[in-house]
């Protein structure tokens, strides 16, 4: 077979046949079929191996050493990388038993979710609407029982973030994960002392919100979830002047 030939292809686009064979020597590099250290069978192999061009094979070789997964070199072959150390995402080496760095994370929601608050108010459909008020109301239900409403919250923050209708704000929610939550990601002996009263305090907060939402008030949905913000990192302010002076790290 020609370096050009597309003769014993089948009928599919060139793209395509690189892209299946990406994905199959990626496959076999993850499973330790080819190994760190060792090299990739030569061109002449693949090609028959993949019943396609030299082309198709040198494309898929530069698409996975553009991954950091090979390494051509001149006369040798090509080699296997070992795997790159998982990089730490953002939002995940946050320390958080430092009260400072939630404080930190607040005020970061506080940029983003107040503009959630108003677009979502300003666009959201009937079928949004009803998904804000149905998170609201879940989570007055489970602080009227008694049980944990973490995961509530955070359902009614990523509902006001559908409700703008730009994915990327679920995105930022989602990345920023436990930290959309700070009393989820605390220590047990931090949040132990979390009373009915707050969490009432709370519930009346999210109500503020959802009813600006569903009143078409941008500017009020975005003053709630303010208010809602600046009066979390008040509390966690609060607490952080209550804690034993031990539990102070910088």
């Amino acid at each position: 077979m020609s370096d050009e030939s597309t003769a014993g292809e089948p009928k599919r686009g060139r793209r395509n046949l690189v892209l299946e064979v990406i994905e199959d020597l990626r496959t076999q590099i993850a499973s330790g079929t080819y190994k760190p250290g060792g090299r990739l069978p030569p061109e002449s192999q693949l090609t028959e191996q993949f019943k396609v061009s030299r082309t198709v094979v040198r494309e898929a070789i530069a698409g996975l050493r553009a991954d950091g997964l090979v390494e051509p070199r001149q006369g040798a072959g090509v080699f296997i990388l070992e795997p790159a150390a998982d990089v730490a995402k953002p939002f995940q080496i946050v320390d958080w038993d430092r009260i400072s760095a939630i404080i930190e994370m607040l005020e970061l929601r506080a940029a983003v979710e107040t503009e959630a608050a108003a677009l979502a108010a300003a666009r959201r459909s009937p079928l949004q609407e009803d998904a804000v008020m149905d998170a609201c109301a879940e989570l007055r239900r489970l602080a009227a029982s008694g049980n944990g409403t973490t995961e509530a919250d955070l359902a009614f923050h990523l509902a006001i973030a559908d409700a703008t209708n730009n994915p990327r704000f679920r995105e930022f929610l989602e990345v920023m994960g436990v930290g959309a939550i700070p009393r989820a990601a605390m220590r047990a002996e931090i949040t132990d002392g979390v009373s009915p009263d707050y969490i009432a305090m709370l519930c009346k907060e999210h109500d503020q919100i959802a009813d600006a939402i569903c009143r078409t008030d941008p500017d009020g949905a975005r003053e709630a979830m303010r208010d809602h913000l600046k009066r979390s990192q008040q509390r966690y302010r609060d607490l952080a002047r209550q804690r034993p002076q031990s539990h102070h790290t910088s």
